[in-house]
Parts: C-alpha cells; sequence; structure tokens
C-alpha cells in the first residue's frame, strides 16, 4: 500500500527538551497524505482508545483524532484528519517529527487488505461495508502493553478506571493545544509509583508487578518492533505475567500484524463461534479451528467479525467488579 507523502516542518520545532512544550497553536511539524485507498479514521485508530475518558486519546466530533504518545525522541501530541480522501496531520513536541514520520504506517500504508478474502457470508457483508478498515502498526510496544496488562482478568471498566487515573496522576500533560490530553508515565516513573496508589487504582498485585517487571525491560520490549509478529511475541512473553493473550493484543497494534489471534480471552471465541456457526459454547480451540481458512489473516477476520456485532445472548451474570482500593 503506497500513497504520496508530503512532510512539512512546522515552526517552534521542540525537539529535544525533557519536558512538554508549553501550550501553543503552531504545530511544530505538519504532514499532508493522499492514501491510495479510503481510510476510516475511527476503524484504524480505534483500538489504541481505552474507554471513552482515555487521556491519551480522543476523536473529536468533526472525525479528528488525537493521540499523545511517549516516542523514542519525547513525548508529543498528533491530530490526524481525513477530509475529500486526504489524510491532514500535525504534531506538537520533542517527539512530533517522529509521530508526523510514522503517520502513513499508522494509518495502515505497509498493511495489505487485498490479502484478504472472505470465506463466510458473514465476514463478506461487513467486508464490503467496511472498506476504509485498515490495520494500524504505532511502532510503539509499551504503550500498548501496559494497558493490556491493565485489563488481565477484569472488566474493561476497571481497566479504563486503571488506565485513567495513573496516566493522569504520573504522566504528564501532552504538548500542544489540547488541555486533556496526557502522556502516559516514562519506564522510570511506573517503576516508581507507590504500592497503594495501584491499590487505589483498583490494580492488584500480580498485574502491577508485571507492569514493573516490563518496565524494567522497556528498552528491549521495545526493539521488539524490529521483528516479525511471532518473535516479537516471543521476546514479551520472557516477562513473567506476559501470557498469549497480553502478546496478542499488544503486537496487533504495535505491529499491525493481520494474523494474530487472541486466545485466552473470556467472550472471543463465543463470539466467533456464534457469528460463524450459531454455537455460543466455541472454545480457543473450536475458535483457532474455525478462522483456519483465514490462516495469515485472522486477525483481519476476527476485527470483520466484531464489526457485524453479532454476539451470543447473554444467560450468565457479567463479571463481577471487585474494587480493591476498598478492600
Amino acid at each position: 500500500m503506497a500513497g504520496r507523502f508530503t512532510p512539512q516542518q512546522g515552526t517552534g520545532a521542540a525537539r529535544g527538551r525533557r519536558q512538554a512544550v508549553p501550550r501553543q497553536t503552531a504545530p511544530d511539524a505538519r504532514l499532508t497524505w493522499t492514501p491510495p485507498d479510503p481510510v476510516d479514521l475511527r476503524l484504524v485508530l480505534g483500538p489504541l482508545r481505552r474507554g471513552p475518558a482515555d487521556p491519551t486519546f480522543r476523536i473529536e466530533a468533526d472525525g479528528s483524532a488525537w493521540r499523545a504518545s511517549r516516542t523514542p525522541e519525547g513525548p508529543g501530541t498528533l491530530r490526524v484528519a481525513a477530509r475529500a480522501g486526504t489524510v491532514e496531520a500535525a504534531a506538537w513536541g520533542p517527539g512530533a517529527d517522529w509521530l508526523i514520520r510514522s503517520v502513513p504506517t499508522l494509518l495502515g500504508e505497509s498493511d495489505e487488505p487485498a490479502a484478504f478474502a472472505p470465506r463466510h457470508r458473514i465476514v463478506a457483508a461487513a467486508w464490503r461495508r467496511r472498506p476504509g478498515l485498515r490495520l494500524i502498526r504505532t511502532g510503539l510496544v509499551l504503550e500498548s502493553l501496559i494497558p493490556s496488562i491493565l485489563e488481565q482478568k477484569v472488566t474493561t471498566d476497571e481497566a479504563y478506571r486503571a488506565w485513567r487515573l495513573l496516566v493522569r496522576k504520573y504522566g504528564e500533560r501532552a504538548p500542544g493545544p489540547s488541555e486533556r490530553l496526557h502522556v502516559m508515565p516514562e519506564p522510570r516513573t511506573w517503576a516508581l509509583i507507590p504500592s497503594w496508589e495501584w491499590h487505589r487504582a483498583g490494580v492488584d498485585q500480580k498485574r502491577s508487578s508485571t507492569i514493573l517487571r516490563a518496565v524494567r525491560v522497556a528498552r528491549r520490549l521495545e526493539e521488539a518492533t524490529a521483528m516479525d509478529p511471532p518473535a516479537a511475541r516471543t521476546r514479551l512473553e520472557l516477562v513473567p505475567g506476559i501470557g498469549p493473550w497480553t502478546s496478542a493484543e499488544t503486537v496487533q497494534r504495535s505491529h499491525g500484524s493481520p494474523d494474530e489471534v487472541t486466545v485466552g480471552d473470556l467472550h472471543l471465541p463465543g463470539i466467533v463461534g456464534y457469528a460463524l456457526t450459531g454455537e455460543r459454547d466455541t472454545d480457543d480451540a473450536g475458535m483457532l479451528e474455525l478462522l483456519e481458512p483465514y490462516a495469515g489473516q485472522r486477525h483481519r477476520a476476527v476485527r470483520y467479525l466484531l464489526l457485524t456485532g453479532r454476539t451470543p445472548p447473554r444467560r450468565t451474570p457479567k463479571m463481577p467488579r471487585w474494587d480493591i482500593a476498598r478492600i
């Protein structure tokens, strides 16, 4: 997938500073990019959003998306908008240049949607309705790994709350004009969060300990972006507490992998089984068998299935919420 790439340098470049720049309107870098195919920003960037109040990401009413990241060159804020087949991007902060260079890849330039062939009627219908779906590739590991660890074995609401509280308290205000966006903490800051603050955020010791082990080897984990997805997952899973579920959720975002399937999920096998066969009691093995016709594109197939909204009717109570901060 290739497109026309026109970078433009903005004013007031802040590269190299350690602190977030003061509130400013003028971007440090700009980009105009014309992708060869339509790009649906909500679909493409949606997996980066960790709940409706995610302090690192938001989508405005006009469809533009804002994202705050800790890049290899420092913190930065990115705004992207798609209009009339053209993507316009602006970035602020020390990481502005890095974010601008990454926009085409982030929005699926290296993705190959033409490699996908629907094998089921329900998948084909979603595929036709959503021509703008591309798989993101952030090129960053920790920003997807840490919230994925927070989502282990708890409800999404609990995980989103923990992410929101910890990023707002220990992260930093994002560069640029937005007052609401925050950049997630750097590895050393994660490592210094007191145990009682994890407790107040509702994060048990198992998940907090996994995050602490991960940030101690942050540089080695970020190196995984240069590996192919299976090798990257192997490296991530060397950290105790990071298993197949977490590594898949991370690599799907950091690498844009079309084939990495999330196994060990409480709901996904049932959703896939119900959508493709009408059976609701599918397990991981059954899900992988059903997805075998999509070998090489199984994650993309799952994305289309989730977009159908076809889920099995609930027959058991929701997973209980455990507020450990009150224990």
